[in-house]
């Protein structure tokens, strides 16, 4: 048994499942309302799929959005693959659920982002190298640099 929880991995799975339970909606029902996607995703992942001209053109990670015209979205337990219009070319991409970089609904001023290991193992550099925070000042929240925060502010309109 590990020494530790790993919180930052448990999140990120569960906002992934989130992410599958909100596509399998999308996939049964179509998109509600005026529920529309912005999802970023990571193109030099080894299980995302795409067009080599669109490799090309976004060497690492693109921005797809699901709004108007969509098609044959299908949604599997580890991504899921949908027909989006590139200029009149459409095109199927399959997209890992552990590519996603960010997944945004602005329409309800929704978002989630994901930190990549990198991002994560810089930011934990980052902290430890910080002084301590005075735990005297009830705005003030100390961390040992394994915290993981999700902001949604960046998301808001």
């Amino acid at each position: 048994m590990s020494r530790s929880i790993d919180y930052g991995k448990l999140m990120h799975e569960a906002m992934r499942g989130l992410i599958q339970r909100v596509l399998v909606g999308v996939q049964d029902n179509g998109l509600p309302g005026a529920h529309h996607f912005f999802i970023t995703f990571d193109t030099t992942h080894p299980d995302a799929h795409l067009a080599d001209w669109l490799k090309e053109r976004y060497p690492s990670e693109m921005t797809v959005v699901m709004q108007h015209w969509f098609d044959d979205l299908e949604v599997t337990l580890d991504g899921f693959s949908i027909t989006l219009n590139f200029g009149d070319a459409p095109e199927t991409l399959y997209i890992p659920y552990d590519a996603i970089k960010t997944f945004v609904d602005p329409s309800v001023e929704f978002g989630l982002r994901f930190d990549s290991q990198d991002e994560a193992e810089e930011l934990d550099s980052e902290a430890d190298d910080a002084p301590d925070e005075d735990d005297s000042d009830p705005d003030t929240h100390s961390t040992n640099g394994e915290a993981e925060v999700v902001s949604l502010d960046s998301f808001r309109k």
